[in-house]
């Protein structure tokens, strides 16, 4: 499919190889496990098998690959950290290339963090190696923290681990993968100081929503020009060796309740608190991303019965997610439409449509046709479109008011002596 190869590296993806004895080259790996991923079938070999038809269909002049799952997840599973990287960069290359005037909102380049837990087969090999992070007896899962481009709704980068893993370390890991002049926009799990002096210290501004788990100092005096909205956060165990973090707060309204909210812009010249209300309820994408990828992709739940295979497929599971919609987003951009009118559902259509005969309908006009049409409902719903029974819903704690108070004297002096000390450093470098 002409779609699969346009968001393709163009160079280190060989089709052929010099060596007989390669059953899958890499090009062939990735293209396979791609319409995996897209395939609706109920086990990993039924998956195969379609796919494996679907490659050869595609590339009829090339030597036919290996026929068994166990092989192809072989040679997948060495080589497959290395085709990630190759694969990424490009695809976060495109993201950036096919984006346009949605680069940026709000005068910023806008990126959602947040994470979510992948279940697994309940096998010996994969609760050892992921252990159960929910209930009792629940089943192996892993972690999955992303960053999304909210101008687009595409991702940008994730990293996995195993299910009790910690989403701030997810995230202060993918912090350099971010473009200049980004702005990070994340709910209350993603507050501790040193998570956001590493976002800070990396030249990124934040946006993040705190609740009662945070404490936050007023009139600490540190900030150069100090107005009603500066605050500080300055843990007790962190002031004899770094600095306090200087905030600023936006209190909003969302019709029930108020939000805290933190950014690190301090001058409501250069983000007004209106701003601030709208660039967060764009986190919303990243939730609505989670849910197409569990629910409409049909990847609650993996598949694979060890860790080592359980890992690879959910790292192409995203991949798969990430270039379908690049291809529809991509059509609806060039159409002037709104790339967040995406609907994943009617994509996913499309792409199976294709997929059941690619030796004929792989032309980019038949896909970009049918992909510009892939958009959201815009019907006004006259009731709610949520269920009346949903056993699966959380009844998590609301984040509630983060905790305040003026600081006192004796940290007013050990904040003064910290900058003064700061100076005196800069000075005699």
């Amino acid at each position: 499919m002409q779609g699969i190869r346009r968001f393709l590296p163009k160079k280190g993806l060989p089709l052929q190889v010099d060596s007989k004895r390669v059953c899958w080259t890499p090009r062939l790996l990735v293209v396979c496990i791609l319409l995996m991923v897209w395939n609706q079938s109920q086990t990993l070999a039924d998956r195969f098998a379609d796919a494996r038809l679907a490659t050869i269909k595609m590339y009829r002049s090339r030597r036919r690959p290996g026929q068994t799952y166990e092989g192809f997840m072989a040679s997948l599973c060495g080589i497959s950290r290395n085709l990630l990287d190759l694969v990424c960069t490009t695809l976060r290359a495109s993201v950036q290339e096919i984006a346009g005037s949605h680069w940026t909102v709000e005068g910023w380049i806008l990126f959602g963090a947040d994470g979510t837990k992948i279940e697994c087969p309940m096998t010996r090999a994969n609760e050892k190696g992921f252990g159960c992070a929910g209930k009792k007896h629940s089943t192996p899962q892993q972690l999955l923290t992303m960053l999304l481009h909210l101008g687009t709704g595409l991702p940008w980068a994730w990293i996995r681990g195993h299910g009790r893993g910690s989403e701030r370390r997810h995230l202060q890991r993918m912090v350099k993968l971010l473009p200049p002049n980004s702005m990070l926009v994340a709910d209350a799990g993603f507050t501790g100081y040193d998570l956001l002096s590493s976002i800070m210290a990396s030249g990124q501004q934040l946006i993040i929503r705190v609740g009662s788990n945070v404490r936050l100092l007023k009139k600490l005096g540190y900030a150069v020009k100090e107005h009603d909205g500066i605050v500080y956060l300055w843990p007790e165990k962190k002031r004899d060796r770094q600095p306090p973090l200087v905030l600023r707060l936006v209190v909003l309204h969302d019709g029930r309740k108020p939000v805290y909210l933190i950014t690190s812009v301090l001058e409501p010249s250069k983000l007004s608190d209106a701003a601030v209300g709208r660039i967060y309820r764009l986190r919303w994408g990243i939730e609505v991303h989670y849910r197409s990828l569990k629910q409409t992709l049909g990847k609650r739940k993996m598949l694979s019965d060890c860790p080592r295979h359980a890992r690879v497929e959910l790292d192409w599971t995203v991949v798969g997610h990430w270039i379908m919609q690049l291809l529809a987003v991509s059509e609806l951009i060039a159409a002037g439409q709104d790339p967040r009118s995406c609907s994943v559902a009617e994509s996913l259509r499309v792409l199976r449509k294709m997929m059941k005969d690619p030796g004929k309908r792989c032309g980019r006009g038949a896909l970009g046709r049918g992909l510009r049409a892939a958009v959201k409902d815009t019907y006004v719903r006259r009731s709610r479109k949520k269920a009346r029974h949903w056993p699966r819903k959380k009844t998590e704690k609301p984040a509630g008011r983060p905790k305040f108070r003026t600081a006192k004297r004796s940290e007013v002096r050990e904040a003064q002596a910290f900058k003064s000390e700061r100076h005196a450093a800069r000075f005699a470098a």
